[in-house]
């Protein structure tokens, strides 16, 4: 049985080569890893022309949307935030037209930190554009928490009641998408998870599933992205 192709969002961004600087499409290595060891073939999605989206929904077996920098406020009605870094509109339009195609397609997807609030805003959500704010403490900007999980979510067929995670974010899910469910919360009911109904297998999470030894998230992807 051939491995399945998983497509990971990547940056574009400006990296040194030798003694330049040049444009390249960057990913953290540890998502390539993490598909590699729950035995799927990683492919680096570079954020470029709109009118590849199609042909990804049709080659690829999965999609990882990956973490990074927040999205632009303005996607989801709500008023700049001068706390945000600085909008990337070619990463966001990709990647809300990537979500809606992998959606329609019924490709499966696991969408990590950022990748979350896309799948959210794809499906024509809101966020919380300042969490710190919202919420009154800092323990959502890289403490480790344990959240709770809903045992009869996919997520929690993953990975049990209880998690505990490390997710540094500034941003959170307010308004659920279409057809989204929420199933994991940290203590303060902020929402840590969520799934698409309908789907077989569309899952978004705020923290950081490759980056630890614990592989079965990952391993969930490429299992319903093999069947």
């Amino acid at each position: 049985m051939s491995r399945p192709l998983i497509g990971i969002t990547a940056y574009l961004e400006a990296a040194r080569w030798g003694t330049g600087v040049r444009e390249a499409v960057l990913s953290p290595l540890a998502y390539a890893r993490a598909v590699e060891k729950a035995g799927g073939l990683p492919v680096l999605l570079p954020p470029l022309n709109l009118g590849g989206i199609d042909g990804y929904a049709r080659g690829l077996s999965g999609v990882i949307l990956a973490g990074g920098g927040e999205l632009d406020p303005a996607l989801y009605g709500a008023a700049r935030e001068d706390r945000v870094e600085e909008p990337q509109p070619h990463r966001d339009r990709f990647e809300l037209a990537l979500s809606r195609a992998a959606v329609q397609a019924d490709l499966p997807l696991l969408a990590i930190g950022r990748g979350m609030h896309v799948l959210n805003v794809a499906q024509g959500g809101s966020l919380i554009p300042w969490l710190p704010d919202a919420v009154g403490h800092d323990r959502h900007t890289g403490r480790t928490h344990v959240i709770q999980i809903s045992v009869s979510s996919k997520l929690g067929k993953a990975l049990g009641d209880r998690a505990e995670v490390t997710a540094p974010h500034h941003q959170a899910v307010k308004r659920l998408g279409a057809g989204l469910l929420a199933v994991a919360w940290a203590d303060d009911q902020i929402v840590e998870g969520v799934e698409l109904q309908g789907q077989r297998f569309a899952v978004g999470v705020q923290w950081h599933p490759e980056r630890g030894e614990d592989n079965r998230l990952v391993e969930a992807l490429v299992g319903a992205a093999t069947r």
